[in-house]
């Protein structure tokens, strides 16, 4: 177990990354099994993280709550994700 989290540990920046964008589109729709991030959720919403809540990178709950404050700031494309 201690050598799996020690290999994630050390993964690229931007697989890490990947990993908790898809975590907090996960918590943006609610936490259904059927929501879990598709890959064009992320794509819609990775800019607007970079642009608006770049501070809260890691945090997926801090990056959820940073965009749902942003809401009217969003590109309309990360705008649709949290209409579901």
């Amino acid at each position: 177990m201690k050598s799996h989290l020690l290999r994630i540990a050390t993964l690229p920046g931007h697989i890490r990354w990947g990993s908790t964008l898809g975590l907090f589109l996960a918590l943006a729709a609610g936490g259904s099994a059927a929501a879990q991030g598709t890959p064009e959720q992320r794509r819609a919403c990775t800019p607007d993280v970079y642009r608006l809540c770049a501070g809260e990178i890691p945090n997926a709950r801090a990056i959820t709550a940073c965009l749902r404050r942003q809401k009217a700031n969003l590109s309309p494309a990360c705008a649709a994700v949290f209409e579901r």
